[in-house]
This record gives C-alpha cells, structure tokens and sequence, in this order.
C-alpha cells in the first residue's frame, strides 16, 4: 500500500488561503486570520499591562507590527505563536516605557479611619478592572489550539490578586510565567519568542514563581466562588448593591469577613479589617455621599457592581466606580473599588441611571 499522508481539514485550507492573500496585501484576509484570536491576545496584554486602556493601544500596535512583518512569518509555528511573540515583545516595550501598575496597598499601610475627602493620586499608573466579556470561555489553550494546557484557567489568570502579583515582576518574569503557566508554550518555545536561552526563560519562571505564590493567595477566586451557591452568590451582590443604596451599615458589615479590605484607586487610602472598612463605610459613601443606584456585572473573573452617584445638575445618576468583590467563605473578603467612569465604556455600562 502508498503511503498515507494527513489532509488538512477544511478550516486549515481556508486559513492557509488568507495567509496568502494576506501576504499579497489583503487587509480583510488579514482581519479574517486575527479575529478568532482577538480576545485572548487582549487579555494577555492585560495581563502585561494591567490595564485595559493599555491593552488596547499595545494589541492594536501589535496587529500592525504583525501586518507590516507578515512577510516574514515563515509558517515553523502557528500563526497563533506567533502573534503571541509579537504581542509579548510589544507588552514588552510598553512595560520599559510605562512601569508597574500599582494598587493603594502598594504605596502604603492602611489607614484606621476614614480619610474625608480623600484626593485621587495622579502621578500613579494605576490597575484597572478587565471586563468578562473579553475572556475566550473555558481554560486557556496550548500552542497548537487543541485545548487546555496552562496551570491558570482563564479567569483565575486575570483575577485581581493574580493581576496584582504580575505587576512586582520585571517584563521578563511576567512574559515567561504567562507564556508558560496561562497559556501553555514550553520553555523552548518561549525562548525563541523572546529570543533568549531556555536556561535563561526557566530561571525567569521560578523567580516569578516564588513572587506569585508570596503575593497572591492561595485560593484562587475560581475556587472560592465554586465553593458558593449560585442563589447566595447574587443575594451577596444584590445585598451589597442595597446597603449602600439605603445607607445600611448592619446589612453591608454582615456580608464582609473580619479581615475585609476596602482600596479606591485612584485613591490612595485603604482600609483593613472590619472596624477601618466600617468607620470609612459610614463616614463615606453610606452618609456622605448622593443617593446611590448599582448596576450588577462581572470584573477580572469575579462578581462586580457598577456605581452610579445622582448629579444635580445632570439630574441622573452617572458612572462612578466598579465595585470588584474578592470573596471567602460565601462572603466579601475585599472591595476594590476603580472610581473612574472612563472604565464603564469597555464594560458596555451605560455612562448614565435616568
């Protein structure tokens, strides 16, 4: 019998026929080749980048870098390798340039009673909320697609604390734990990617390890939440929404943990433990501030709300802050509260409550 050779299937054909056009000049070739990947390149700039504003300058920079050098893609990876190497080594250049996002945790000790008329801090490059429509659905994929292969699922690698601990690592740590715990690749291939020594891309990974597992918990949010109920996971949400709409402390204080943190960024104030959370919580936005009204959403893998705060004079409610809830044990363990409206966009929130 003749040697039997594999055929490609049909979706191969059609994705080796857009490269080629593509390599002709054809924008919508190329367009048809990146869409399906769209998303999960986005996250992992986020990852890099910890902001979602960022994420989108550094992936639309790189589809350009990746449509200016189609030429020299010589087809030994994937097409999806090699985007990532583009998109990693664009991240790169954005983490030389902008620095590490912080949250207020890093820029000091909590406060032990409520700073009135806290000011934002502008002078800092701060970690913004990643919305959970721009995750591809179950766990991340290996290099060649055929289905999970890092450590992280994809919503345990943009979860906040996880997010948080990338931004202590250098770019090339951060590159090397993501390329290889979230999504897969091998130290090989992670080293032609970044064009260095597999020795040098496995010393990387076990710094960035050793500072991952001291700075992030060791329950992932994925874990704690598949520990709750469905039901009392929205009456959580709803019971929080429903507080700070009636200015409730006894209902808001029930649902937090002992040791529960409360951060604003761009504030730079924070608070620790139950006694701070609450002395800030009835000084602040249960008493002081205008009536409020909530949007429920999700955020970095975890339950979230939207804040509106009623405006005078534009006689509604408007965006305010996304409320990212960290939980333990079937109750809030930490509110992360990002007051900027400039965030509500990408979670498609209207900027408005009539």
């Amino acid at each position: 019998m003749g040697e039997v050779f594999p055929t490609k299937s049909l979706a191969e054909s059609v994705e080796d026929a857009d490269l080629a056009r593509a390599r002709e000049g054809d924008g919508e070739a190329f367009s048809r080749l990146v869409e399906p990947l769209r998303r999960e390149l986005h996250a992992h700039c986020y990852r890099m980048l910890g902001s979602t504003h960022d994420a989108d300058d550094a992936l639309q920079d790189a589809l350009l870098r990746a449509w200016r050098g189609l030429g020299r893609f010589e087809g030994r990876s994937s097409l999806r390798s090699w985007l990532y190497t583009v998109a990693t080594r664009t991240c790169l250049d954005a983490v030389q340039s902008r620095g590490r996002r912080a949250l207020p945790v890093d820029l000091g000790p909590a406060s032990a009673r409520a700073v009135i008329d806290d000011a934002p801090v502008t002078d800092v490059a701060w970690l913004g909320p990643y919305p959970d429509a721009g995750l591809v659905d179950g766990s991340g994929e290996g290099p060649g697609g055929g289905g999970p292969a890092g450590r992280y699922a994809q919503r345990e690698a943009v979860e906040l604390a996880f997010v948080a601990a990338l931004q202590h690592l250098p770019g090339n740590q951060r590159a090397a734990l993501l390329l290889f715990e979230v999504l897969g690749f091998s130290a090989a291939e992670i080293a032609a990617m970044m064009d260095t020594s597999t020795t040098s891309v496995n010393s990387a990974l076990a710094r960035a390890r050793r500072v991952v597992a001291e700075k992030a918990p060791d329950r992932t949010q994925q874990q704690a939440l598949r520990l709750m109920d469905d039901a009392r996971l929205r009456q959580v949400v709803a019971d929080y929404a429903t507080a700070l709409e009636r200015g409730d402390a006894d209902t808001l204080v029930a649902l937090l943990t002992e040791d529960v943190t409360w951060s604003m960024p761009p504030l730079p104030h924070w608070y620790r433990g139950i006694e701070a959370v609450t002395d800030f919580a009835v000084r602040v936005p249960l008493t002081s501030c205008p009536p409020w009204r909530h949007l429920a959403t999700s955020a970095n893998g975890q339950p979230a709300v939207a804040g509106y705060l009623w405006d005078e004079g534009a006689g509604a409610h408007v965006a305010w802050s996304i409320d990212v809830l960290t939980l333990r044990d079937g109750r809030i363990s930490a509110i992360t509260s990002f007051v900027d409206a400039a965030h509500f966009p990408a979670f498609g929130l209207p900027a408005s409550l009539p």
